[in-house]
């Protein structure tokens, strides 16, 4: 049976309508503007320190409260990304004066 009492009904309708803006409040604040550049920030730095041995790391989901987590991260060793890279420069190079001494 429903609950009949009137001051009972207001406060289950009061308490729902705080929650409810607890709820808006939240999504408000995730898709503002500035939220959301302060998060790619965040992250962007977050990769670029990891990727050169940093120390920081963002908040996994659940975490809420603790937006700067620090962890130690090897650094990474990106000489074959670099080695692979100069080989494309050398092959694509030669392939285009390969191309240009044909025409001549």
């Amino acid at each position: 049976m429903a609950d009949t009492d009137p001051d009972a009904l207001e406060r289950e309708i009061e308490r729902t309508r705080v929650e409810l803006a607890r709820t808006v409040d939240a999504i408000a604040d995730r898709v503002s503007p500035k939220r959301v550049a302060e998060r790619s920030v965040a992250k962007v730095k977050a990769n670029a320190e990891r990727l050169v041995g940093g120390t920081h790391r963002q908040a996994r989901p659940g975490e809420e409260g603790q937006a700067d987590v620090w962890e130690e991260y090897p650094p990474r060793d990106i000489s074959p990304v670099l080695i692979v890279v100069g080989a494309a420069l050398v092959v694509g190079a030669a392939v285009l004066l390969f191309r240009r001494r044909r025409r001549s």
